[in-house]
């Protein structure tokens, strides 16, 4: 037989130490994402309430990661059905070799498994900023548990898994539009329908306590958020990886942007507020859309989902639901835009050799696949978090008392406050400063 005429079998993938250290970086990256998600949303609320803000950040990272290890990954990437999957080795993660790689993939599974964690530990964090202020923290433990398991789990199986029904039916979500951000923007928008308003909203001023926090907070997102969309092509063996790290980055700069564009249009300033929703909103967008669209792309995908979240964060006043920090109009809104318009910029030269409306054969297709996932994952995530949270509201109770809520979240649920300002103020010092404010007071006068 001829040279050219012989046939090699494909090799199977090798353990890549390259990917597997890279991977192993971008899932800390990602579990820096929750404490900055805390800062974030600590910043954003008064002052009574930032430690419970960010104790219902840190209690994910640890409810979320032992069930992960129990049961969530199994239920999420094993195989069964299009709805939800299984593997008993994986059970416990004690069946599973320490070299054993991910299917067709030159990581370990323990490597993805672990990967997979930090996604899964962050998606119920997201919610808790919708319900600042006035949610008992023993309920908010296990909402985080069975929200997990009946809500997060099951989704991921349908956008990851191998067997998932929306994967198979060729919906693209790179890295989490659909499975992380309007699930969470869409359960968050359930549980305030039914758990109701803040004590004073819409009377009285609920305005961000620390927006250098705030800062902080946008800043660790945005830097861990190269873990969260970069990583998760699992490798970087054919430039995948390395475009959605631009996209990432361009599409956030440009959110960030038309945020402030939006803003001093509409209401006459540019402000840290809303430079800090705007970077978040075009990292939520591009999280799905990264690895199927050009840098310019990532551009679009950034200045309409800045300007499209920025409106968006009004409704709640216009139609009465409490969404404390804006979770459904800057992850519900970015995860929608993000993920339709998958089907106006795909390439079809990333991830995926589908294209969008404005590529190749200008196919309607993928724009209809992405409806499909948007809508089933929207409508599931919404319905069932309403009822989650209905039950544990009339068998525990999910909100504090209003006398609690009044009077500070902190002290009533953790008996801490965030800041003591018991020593400040009175004494030699007190009088000092009174006496210098008095002087400068006169001198201004006169």
């Amino acid at each position: 037989m001829a040279p050219a005429a012989i046939t090699l079998a494909a090799e199977a993938p090798k353990l890549s130490s390259a990917n597997t250290g890279f991977m192993l970086i971008c899932s800390a990256l990602v579990l820096l994402m929750t404490p900055g998600l805390a800062f974030f949303y600590g910043g954003m609320v008064r002052v009574k309430s930032t430690l419970n803000m960010l104790m219902m950040s840190f209690v994910s990272i640890g409810i979320v990661t032992i069930l992960w290890v129990l049961y969530g990954f199994s239920l999420a990437f094993g195989s069964s059905n299009g709805f939800i999957g299984f593997n008993s080795d994986w059970l416990g993660m004690s069946n599973v070799g320490l070299t054993e790689l991910w299917d067709g993939y030159t990581i370990p599974i323990f490597v993805f498994m672990v990967f997979q964690m930090m996604f899964a530990v962050i998606t119920p964090a997201l919610i808790s900023g919708a319900i600042a202020d006035r949610v008992k923290f023993s309920a908010w433990a296990l909402f985080v548990a069975l929200w997990l398991t009946i809500v997060y789990v099951p989704v991921a199986h349908w956008v990851w898994g191998a067997d998932g029904w929306a994967y198979k039916l060729g919906v693209i979500d790179f890295a989490g539009g659909t499975a992380v951000h309007i699930n969470a923007g869409a359960g968050a928008l359930g549980v305030i329908l039914v758990i109701g308003k803040r004590v004073g909203f819409k009377k009285d001023p609920m305005r961000p306590h620390s927006l250098p926090l705030v800062m902080l907070g946008a800043g660790l997102l945005w830097f861990g958020w190269f873990g969260f969309n970069a990583g998760s092509w699992l490798g970087n063996d054919d430039g995948v990886g390395a475009l959605m790290f631009v996209n990432t980055q361009v599409a956030t700069a440009a959110a960030m942007l038309a945020w402030l564009a939006y803003e001093k249009i509409r209401h006459g300033a540019f402000t840290t507020l809303g430079a800090a929703s705007g970077a978040v909103a075009g990292l939520v967008a591009i999280t799905p859309s990264g690895g199927a669209v050009s840098p310019l792309g990532a551009i679009a995908v950034g200045a309409i989902a800045g300007v499209a979240c920025a409106a968006a964060v009004g409704l709640k006043f216009k139609f009465g639901y409490d969404d404390s920090l804006d979770v459904v109009g800057v992850h519900m809104v970015g995860g929608i835009i993000g993920s339709l318009l998958i089907g106006f910029f795909a390439t079809g030269k990333g991830q995926s050799t589908a294209t969008g409306v404005f590529y190749g054969d200008h196919s309607w297709t993928q724009l209809w696949k992405q409806f499909a996932g948007v809508g089933a994952v929207l409508g599931y995530s919404l319905v069932v978090s309403a009822v989650l949270a209905f039950l544990l509201d009339k068998t525990l109770g999910m909100r504090v008392t209003e006398d609690e809520e009044i009077s500070g979240i902190d002290q009533a649920e953790h008996a801490e406050t965030a800041y003591d300002f018991s020593g400040a103020g009175g004494g030699v010092v007190g009088s000092v400063s009174a006496a210098a404010l008095a002087g400068s007071s006169k001198k201004v006068d006169a």
